[in-house]
């Protein structure tokens, strides 16, 4: 069942959202090589606790940290640790999420470290525009198919693939709640988009094949081919006109 939210929960969710936008604006400066992937979930941590909030990922289905944090091939949910350093040319995403009042926000970023190449450039600036194509549709009237849809078509117009195994979803009280919402398929499917439902949309695009495996630590899914995957994603409200990105200040 898809969660129509009211105005206070919309709000609720507003004001969860503005830590974590905030969080992930300041990484592009915390983000560098030398860096561990577990410093930047200090980080995450520090922040969100540090604004009376509660890390969203951590303890989920007994995930062990505060952000998702995974370099070049990790398309998502990597487990940050104290010698996983990054390196000048790496491309690193993160992932987090904040809890206010009961409330979540999510949402994720693809970083470069000091320079990186043209092509990894690339793979970060393609998945961010499938983003912005696919909340084109987040809009009243619109199936959420429609949303899928343009996302796949903007990323494999510039030569990437689209990963199936991981979805976009509502969100709201609980991380995932209904619907799932692909980054791939037909258009005019599934249910019609309303005001007041709230999405987290999340493109992961990958530089090769769009299949991913998970590592054995049972979290850390990597592209089979080992090709860069990037990673963005808002939490969004639909209005009844443009809709509003709660994770983007």
């Amino acid at each position: 069942m898809i969660i129509i939210k009211s105005n206070h929960e919309i709000q609720t969710m507003r004001e969860s959202g503005r830590v974590t936008a905030g969080i992930l604006r300041d990484l592009k400066d915390f983000v560098k090589p030398g860096v561990s992937t577990k410093d930047i979930d200090d980080f995450v941590e520090e922040t969100i606790r540090g604004n009376g909030m509660t890390p969203t990922f951590k303890g989920y289905n007994g995930y062990p940290a505060s952000a998702c944090v995974s370099i070049n091939e990790e398309v998502v949910h990597g487990i940050p640790r104290s010698d996983r350093l990054l390196a000048e040319g790496d491309i690193v995403s993160v992932d987090v999420g904040s809890t206010w009042k009961g409330y979540v926000s999510d949402a994720a970023r693809t970083y470069p470290v000091g320079e990186i190449s043209l092509a990894a450039r690339k793979l970060i600036e393609v998945t961010e525009a499938c983003f912005f194509e696919g909340i084109k549709y987040c809009r009243e009237g619109f199936r959420l198919s429609d949303i899928s849809h343009a996302i796949q078509t903007k990323a494999e117009s510039e030569g990437f693939s689209v990963v199936r195994d991981f979805v976009g979803h509502g969100v709201g009280r609980e991380m995932h709640e209904d619907p799932q919402i692909p980054n791939f398929g037909r258009p005019g499917k599934g249910p019609r988009i309303m005001k007041g439902m709230t999405f987290a949309i999340e493109p992961m695009i990958n530089q090769g094949t769009w299949k991913v495996m998970v590592l054995e630590d049972n979290w850390t899914a990597v592209t089979v081919d080992r090709s860069l995957a990037a990673h963005y994603e808002n939490t969004i409200v639909v209005t009844d006109g443009e809709p509003e990105l709660l994770t983007l200040l």
